[in-house]
């Protein structure tokens, strides 16, 4: 009992460093799809730069991941990534050039794959012992409710008229509180991994067959999901002028994510990958509410995208904790973020590519490659 109180006071703990830091790098992504269109890129650019970001930042993860297992330095290469993060997204203020604000955006997401593989091996030990899906649904919950703040306190900012650098500048604020934070629980729980009861029954060499196939259905989800700063384009496009409009929306979006990870994790403890199939069927339609139904739907529709922010980014990794043993598990975490990052890279770029076209093809796209996923799920399931 004891260990399952200090396991959720350390959830906790790496939650509230999350809630920092994506304070940061969410309220800069609620603006940076804007601020790119005021500073002329194209729709193209748009996808690109986000699918580009997530390619290198989840690649990146295959050899942080690799290394965090080799060397056991967890807490250490967090921090670095963490650091990254907390340099990165203050210097937007200084971008006034979309060349400039994109090779930053990509930094971020550097940062970000630095430090993903190692925490959420980390995370894994305690959430292991309190519930997996709970665990990893608690922590994406406290970490949305940074991704709320964020937004809300660029909004302020940009409703004072001050502008979006000065939206960027702010974000220093929870960057340095997180990185505080999170020095502050590497002092107090130096070894997590003490957290993690016996070792589960998780034997033979490399990763199971069932790990590949989860991945494939994984990789077709993130092809499949329209990522922010193209909805924040085509909100704009769309005659969404009013700078704090499209902050707001995404804050809604993250506070409906933070909802839904509690939910969807509280579910996937008790009816497994059923759970994630169910989030797939209601996110699958934010992009044709999104992209025909015009800005009197875009409420609705961002509402169906944070459900399926939510469970992704809660049971996508529950998952992997339950079929991989701790000393593989940073590897796992790498090869499973490269994956879906480099699919994130191929869906963004062909649906930005689309978007200039053709919002009936994005749209197409974005539904039928996210069925087929649940197939795929379908068949893994047993």
């Amino acid at each position: 009992m004891a260990k399952s109180r200090a396991a959720l006071k350390f959830v906790v703990l790496l939650g509230i460093v999350s809630l920092c830091a994506d304070a940061t790098y969410e309220g800069a992504r609620s603006i940076t799809g804007a601020y790119l269109a005021v500073l002329g890129a194209s729709g193209t650019v748009v996808g690109l730069t986000a699918g580009l970001g997530e390619l290198i930042g989840h690649g990146l993860r295959l050899l942080t991941g690799y290394l965090s297992d080799r060397t056991r330095q967890y807490w250490r290469i967090t921090t670095l990534g963490y650091a990254i993060n907390t340099a990165v997204v203050p210097l937007m203020a200084l971008a006034g050039r979309w060349e400039v604000l994109a090779s930053l955006m990509i930094a971020e997401r550097t940062g970000k794959a630095i430090r993903t593989p190692p925490r959420d091996v980390l995370l894994s030990h305690a959430a292991i012992r309190v519930g997996k899906g709970f665990g990893f649904g608690l922590h994406e919950a406290m970490d949305q409710l940074g991704a709320v703040s964020g937004p809300l306190l660029v909004t302020a900012v940009l409703a004072l008229q001050q502008g979006y650098p000065a939206g960027f500048a702010v974000l220093v604020i929870p960057a340095v509180l997180g990185l505080v934070a999170l020095l502050v629980g590497q002092s107090i729980y130096p070894n997590p991994r003490e957290f993690e009861p016996t070792p589960q029954d998780l034997h033979g060499e490399g990763l199971p067959r069932r790990f590949w196939i989860y991945l494939a259905a994984v990789a077709l989800i993130a092809a499949g999901f329209v990522d922010f700063p193209l909805v924040a384009f085509h909100l704009k496009q769309a005659g969404l002028n009013e700078p704090t409009q499209i902050p707001l929306l995404y804050a809604l979006a993250m506070g409906v994510d933070a909802i839904a990870a509690l939910i969807f994790g509280y579910w996937f403890d008790r009816i497994g990958i059923t759970t994630l199939i169910l989030a797939i069927v209601l996110s699958t339609g934010f992009a044709p509410v999104i992209f025909w139904g015009g800005t009197g739907a875009v409420v609705l529709g961002m509402i169906l995208w944070g459900i399926g922010m939510g469970a992704q980014e809660s049971i996508l990794k529950a998952v992997v904790a339950g079929m991989v043993p701790p000393e593989r598990r940073g590897s796992a975490y790498g090869i499973f973020n490269t994956g879906y990052g480099l699919a994130w890279f191929v869906g963004s770029a062909l649906m930005g590519i689309l978007y200039d076209f053709s919002l009936t093809a994005l749209v197409s796209f974005s539904v039928v490659i996210q069925l087929i996923a649940i197939l795929v799920l379908l068949v893994n399931r047993n």
